[in-house]
């Protein structure tokens, strides 16, 4: 609801502007200033999200280097395929990005998920099953942890993604998005985010979007230090994971 009352102030603004329906000249400087306050504003705020962003990245993966070389190893030795499992995703604006995670599934995944659908526990365009027999043993452990996800530390330093922002889907889930879903993709996707530290899994999509459009309305520094931090025990005590 915020966002649309927001989206509705910025539309009357512009259309304000347009018009020209100022009764003198300071109104218009008025308008201007207030616009290059904005513009400003999220400049400022896109620098320090990137800042956080790629010193943070850089850290985690020097620090859990250690966790994932022995993923690593785990992941080749206890099934055959690559280590790595890359996946194009959609990012900011529908722009398209190979995102990376440690394979937790086995190599026929793909091939497999149709004849898997009628067992899809999820509404919407996603596909999640709590007992996924496509996820190998090593696999659940690490999706249950989130260590899969660890790879996705290399896009936050390329700026694929963000440490912080809506999960980023794939093009075929975008195709079956309506008009409210795609504004999903109005921010830099992120490893976490506000649906992840609220349940993950265990809601619908309905809510899934609803909070993801909050988070893109409420953005800012401080939000995503808080969600970070939220993160935490959400991983440790695997909330809503599978």
């Amino acid at each position: 609801m915020e966002h649309k009352i927001l989206d509705h102030k910025a539309a009357k603004m512009l259309e304000i502007y347009a018009e020209e329906r100022f009764k003198d000249g300071r109104s218009a400087q008025r308008l201007r200033l207030q616009l290059v306050l904005w513009v400003l504003r999220m400049k400022v705020l896109g620098s320090l999200k990137r800042l956080l962003d790629f010193s943070v990245a850089a850290v985690m993966l020097l620090l859990l280097s250690p966790l994932m070389s022995i993923t690593a190893l785990l992941v080749k030795w206890t099934s055959p395929g690559p280590i790595f499992f890359g996946q194009t995703r959609v990012g900011k604006y529908g722009t398209h990005f190979t995102c990376y995670k440690f394979r937790s599934m086995y190599t026929d995944a793909e091939e497999r998920k149709a004849e898997l659908m009628k067992f899809n526990e999820a509404d919407g365009p996603v596909f999640k099953m709590k007992n996924d027999p496509r996820i190998t043993s090593v696999g659940r452990i690490i999706r249950k942890l989130s260590i899969d996800e660890l790879p996705q530390l290399w896009n936050v330093l390329r700026g694929d993604m963000s440490l912080v922002g809506p999960r980023p889907p794939v093009p075929k889930e975008v195709a079956e998005y309506n008009f409210d879903q795609l504004r999903r993709l109005h921010t830099i996707p992120g490893i976490t985010g506000l649906q992840q530290v609220s349940g993950r899994s265990n809601m619908d999509f309905t809510r899934w979007v609803e909070l993801d459009l909050q988070y893109i309305a409420q953005q800012s520094f401080w939000n995503d230090i808080k969600i970070l931090f939220k993160t935490i025990p959400a991983v440790l005590f695997s909330r809503g994971a599978y």
